[in-house]
């Protein structure tokens, strides 16, 4: 973002305390008093350790541009500060009035799982053809994408933001800060029942984006899972006006779904309905991932990207880290680095890729706890261990006290010698490295909040110690 102060006033409603500062030039934004850079806005929010406020002194000092500041706080320091309500409310009205001076097109993405993947899927395809900006890593809440939006060149065609949510309401806010579009809900998970307590409360959340969606706008969701079509309907009367409705999955049911599917290598190939006999192919496992790129591929076809484009931006994508990431050790070991979110759901997705998997002498499932899941969650954890036994996986490692509940569903079927419960990080990779062989292949699948990639890490870069691993 580019703009004067006295601009930067008018778009968040603030008062430029000092009139002389008007024609000073604005490059950026900042909420990190440690990443001043020249010319840019400082934006002080307060925090549970520390308020922003106490740092704009110093911010101003070292070349910000100006400072917001909010309105009744003492100790104001002088010079360039921007006078506001509410210094949170006022960095999501700069975003929001940088987003309609520029004039771009805004793909909103939602769901339990997959946000982050099919993101950098619709970016890979707009970006053939189009000059496209997106979130970066999980900078999806009210205080993320107003930063993605800042972030913006303002020549930008089309910006994709992935939206998420802890709660109902916080996806009405983030549309009404950048209403989509174009609007994706990729599915409903169990993920946030802590918060919300069901699943068809989960989907009215995730379905605050159709309702913030712009007059005559598209919605894509996914057309396997029923809740969708029913809280749909109960929004009837109360959706814009020309909502437009796209449907995909697994299902022929689906406007569109996969006709043909294989694994090859690394990635999956593909054939889809909506795309006669053309043959596409991507860089990630997973049969999940395939519905991912439907979802991405009615976003291209809306804004005219022909299936040629597509093939090339699909092939070509570059994804987040940690969504199935398939790496290789130094002992030559296969792991599957899936350790950045985790819930029943997106579990039982990736277990069928581990167990989809060919030509290895043993396949070994590492789980951690899923996070945030309320009431039932000792039941989620014991039927997401049945269910990795029942996939026919050789072994399961379990971390965590809830994943102890895991460890005790996969031995009812697995029995006792091929599961193993930690509550020690250190001596579950002890355990691994000593019984793992070059020719397995592991996959490593938990809530953020457990580290488990330092697991997928210690695999990756140590040798072997057991016999088989060659000591």
């Amino acid at each position: 973002m580019e703009r004067t102060l006295g601009q930067v006033a008018d778009m968040c409603g603030g008062r430029l305390l000092d009139s002389a500062f008007a024609g000073r030039k604005v490059v950026g934004v900042s909420i990190d008093s440690r990443k001043i850079g020249e010319g840019c806005l400082f934006v002080p929010l307060g925090g549970s350790k520390a308020d922003g406020h106490s740092y704009v002194a110093g911010s101003l000092q070292e070349g910000a541009a100006g400072s917001l500041w909010q309105r009744g706080r003492e100790g104001a320091p002088g010079g360039a500060l921007i006078e506001v309500d509410d210094v949170l409310e006022a960095l999501q009205k700069l975003a929001s009035a940088y987003l309609l001076a520029s004039g771009a097109k805004v793909v909103g993405i939602t769901g339990s799982n997959g946000k982050t993947t099919t993101k950098d899927m619709v970016f890979a395809l707009l970006a053939t053809s189009m000059r496209v900006h997106k979130t970066q890593g999980n900078f999806n809440n009210h205080l993320g994408l107003p930063l993605t939006l800042l972030a913006m060149p303002e020549e930008t065609d089309v910006v994709v933001l992935e939206m998420g949510m802890s709660d109902l309401g916080e996806i009405a806010l983030l549309a009404k800060i950048a209403p989509p579009d174009l609007a994706i809900v990729t599915n409903i998970g169990e993920s946030h029942l802590l918060n919300l307590g069901s699943r068809e409360n989960i989907a009215r959340a995730k379905l605050e984006i159709a309702s913030g969606t712009k007059p005559g706008g598209l919605l894509v969701y996914n057309g396997d899972e029923p809740l969708l079509p029913l809280v749909l309907k109960e929004l009837e009367g109360t959706l814009p006006e020309g909502l437009r409705t796209f449907t995909f999955g697994l299902g022929e049911d689906n406007d569109d779904y996969p006709t043909g599917m294989m694994q090859r290598g690394g990635g999956m190939t593909f054939t889809a309905r909506s795309e006669g006999d053309i043959c596409f192919s991507l860089p990630i496992l997973g049969s999940h991932n395939v519905t991912n790129a439907l979802a991405a591929m009615a976003a291209a076809r809306a804004f005219g990207v022909d299936a040629p484009a597509m093939k090339e931006g699909l092939a070509g994508m570059q994804l987040t880290g940690m969504r199935i990431e398939r790496l290789t050790g130094v002992s030559g070991l296969t792991l599957l680095n899936d350790a950045y979110n985790s819930s029943p759901t997106s579990a039982r997705a990736a277990i069928d890729v581990l167990a989809g998997l060919e030509g290895y002498a043993s396949k070994v499932l590492v789980l951690g706890d899923m996070l945030e899941l309320g009431e039932n969650e000792r039941e989620f954890h014991r039927e997401i261990g049945r269910y990795a036994g029942r996939a026919g996986l050789d072994a399961v490692y379990a971390f965590g006290p809830l994943s102890a509940d895991s460890a005790e569903g996969a031995r009812e079927i697995l029995g006792m010698q091929a599961v193993h419960a930690f509550t020690d990080k250190a001596e579950m990779i002890g355990h691994l490295l000593a019984n793992l062989k070059p020719e397995d292949a592991v996959l490593v699948k938990a809530s953020r909040g457990m580290k488990l990639e330092e697991v997928v890490y210690a695999l990756r870069d140590e040798p072997l110690t057991g016999e088989a691993g060659g000591a």
